[in-house]
């Protein structure tokens, strides 16, 4: 008998741990604005760029928006791709109007003052991230970060990565999680030098090292807590 009330204990702790884990998500992805958590990161001002963020949700996004975005998207990710482009687009112009995607949209601005932004000019990025379940860990799944390239090199996108892991932290997920093609050495690099990224248990090159096709891509992360980082670091 105390087998079976153990089980039942355990069964009952296991699925109590579920039902919290989902609720934090949908708590996360109901927040209608993250940057208001964290108003220095509205706005952005180093070597001669000053850009002003905003948040954003896949299912709202204006036919101009939409454009600007998917037109960015190509023009940066059409050669890491290569040859899987033309079938990845299309997966990825679903996700980008997803009810579950989340944006920050980057846009230009010629004067930032205090924490207001004036003038907001034209869109020079954006990033598309999520919250999500990897391994049963609760985590924001950075599905996109692009940047036209004039405003590349400026530390721009370090900003948006530091605040992509303070919007993690403060909605209780584990681990940022993302995807880079391998072809995209300066990524791969950025990543794994300057933000101290790893490549995760469950990315392909580790989960079959010995596969006969080798994938393309790499799953990287960067983790909050032990319990993520025995999932999604360690083997």
């Amino acid at each position: 008998m105390a087998s079976v009330r153990e089980k039942k204990l355990k069964r009952k702790e296991i699925l109590e741990r579920k039902k919290a884990i989902d609720q934090l998500i949908k708590a996360a992805s109901a927040h209608s604005d993250h940057l208001t958590d964290f108003p220095p990161f509205r706005r952005f001002h180093r070597d001669g760029l000053s850009v002003c963020l905003e948040s954003g949700r896949g299912n709202k996004l204006s036919p101009p928006v939409k454009q600007y975005t998917q037109t960015l998207l190509k023009v940066n990710m059409e050669g890491p791709f290569g040859s899987e482009w033309a079938e990845e687009e299309k997966v990825k112009r679903r996700e980008m109007v997803s009810p579950d995607a989340r944006y920050i949209f980057v846009h230009e601005v010629p004067n930032v003052v205090a924490n207001e932004c004036q003038d907001k000019g034209p869109m020079v990025g954006f990033v598309h991230y999520r919250f999500t379940l990897e391994e049963e860990i609760p985590v924001v799944y950075v599905y996109e970060i692009q940047l036209e390239s004039r405003v590349q090199g400026k530390g721009l996108g370090k900003f948006l990565m530091q605040l992509i892991e303070l919007i993690a932290r403060k909605n209780h997920m584990g681990a940022v999680v993302l995807t880079v093609q391998k072809a995209n050495l300066s990524a791969m690099n950025f990543y794994t030098s300057k933000l101290r990224y790893t490549i995760s248990s469950i990315s392909p090159s580790r989960v079959n090292s010995l596969a006969e096709v080798e994938k393309s891509y790499e799953i990287l992360c960067k983790t909050f807590d032990n319990e993520a980082k025995a999932m999604l670091e360690e083997s």
